[in-house]
């Protein structure tokens, strides 16, 4: 059959009464479910002798086989969604939804409307009844990501939720009982932010039951080059490239680099390398520091006129994460919008305005037919 060919699992004739679609539907769900359960758990955190990453890898699995509220603590870029969604699949729930939140990334005025949905009439706009996030994650698992952001009154709504094990929509007077297990992680300190009354202590002590913390990339050792091998191999499959090995210097330099954007900083540096990189190994070039907004923005201007360090860019085969960044935004801002972009970037939309503040690039408002 041609549906086979053009890759489809299974098929039903067209011509079958509802009923029995309805039971195929049902049986191929099944299937698919159950090859997602077996299907090996590849670890984000390859730890090849390294006694910190060995350790969070028995952290994850160990907090993956209960229900128990987890927090996660590590600098940005360390890896903290990875270690939830590591902890989920390897967990009870895998086969039912992640739900994940940048709460950073969501205004304060929508966060609540956002979490517990509400109903039609609520406040102005509110057209339909809507199911929050936590709502969305029944069953399954919530993953609050920099949950140190969180504004105050969601804190004290969340904390019911976590107590009471209820939510209820803005606008309306009944609650529901939903079953979520909650991931939370964060970059700050939630025990001086509770000493400062900038997050509920009550509320922390409700979060960090299970706590794991997520060593820098500095700290890993020898551990940062079994991570770009995994990287080449796992951004090579991605792209549709070759896999090639690193060459000798660039091996060097990646275990002398400080890494301050962490594993995030690595992925880009590998995924960069493995498209510009000519011959049989793989060339990154780490000695150049980050530029300021002054530099950033006159290399923006020569290389929209032409200029020579756009050239010289072009040449050297390497563009720093600044450039990168600026090219990517300009070449694609006009056919994505602003949450596309942050999402190919592996960002937020907080940290994407923020860099186009810092780039001085303007957002391209597009227009509607």
């Amino acid at each position: 059959m041609q549906v086979a060919r053009d890759g489809a699992a299974d098929a039903h004739p067209r011509s079958a009464s509802a009923e029995s679609i309805a039971q195929w539907l049902s049986t191929v769900c099944e299937q698919l479910v159950s090859q997602e359960r077996n299907k090996p758990v590849v670890s984000h955190f390859q730890h090849d002798g390294c006694d910190l990453m060995a350790a969070l890898q028995r952290n994850t699995q160990r907090a993956a086989s209960t229900d128990s509220s987890v927090l996660i603590l590590g600098e940005t870029g360390t890896g903290k969604e990875l270690a939830a969604r590591e902890i989920h699949s390897l967990g009870s729930r895998s086969a039912q939804p992640l739900v994940t939140v940048n709460c950073a990334a969501i205004p304060d005025t929508l966060i609540e409307s956002e979490l517990f949905g509400y109903e039609k009439g609520a406040f102005t706009g509110a057209t339909s009844n809507r199911i929050g996030l936590i709502e969305a994650a029944d069953g399954g698992t919530l993953f609050l990501d920099e949950i140190g952001e969180l504004p105050l009154p969601a804190q004290a709504r969340l904390l019911r939720f976590i107590q009471e094990g209820e939510i209820r929509q803005i606008g309306s007077v009944n609650s529901k009982r939903v079953d979520v297990r909650l991931i939370c992680a964060t970059h700050r300190d939630l025990s001086a932010l509770s000493a400062k009354n900038a997050f509920r202590q009550d509320l922390f002590y409700r979060i960090d039951v299970l706590r794991i913390a997520i060593p820098p990339l500095r700290d890993r050792g020898h551990n940062v080059l079994a991570m770009a091998e995994w990287f080449i191999q796992q951004h090579a499959h991605r792209l549709g490239l070759p896999v090639r090995p690193l060459s000798e210097n660039s091996a060097q330099q990646i275990a002398a680099h400080d890494w301050p954007g962490n594993v995030r900083e690595l992925q880009n540096v590998i995924e960069r390398a493995l498209v510009m990189s000519e011959g049989s190994s793989l060339t990154v070039n780490l000695s150049r520091g980050p530029t300021g907004p002054a530099q950033d923005a006159a290399l923006m201007t020569e290389r929209d006129q032409g200029g020579s360090t756009s050239e010289s860019s072009e040449t050297s085969g390497e563009l720093s994460l600044e450039d990168y960044f600026q090219r990517f935004v300009l070449e694609h801002q006009d056919s994505m919008n602003e949450t596309e972009l942050a999402q190919k970037l592996g960002i937020s939309r907080k940290c994407l305005w923020e860099r186009r503040q810092r780039f001085g690039i303007p957002r391209n408002r597009r227009r509607t037919a």
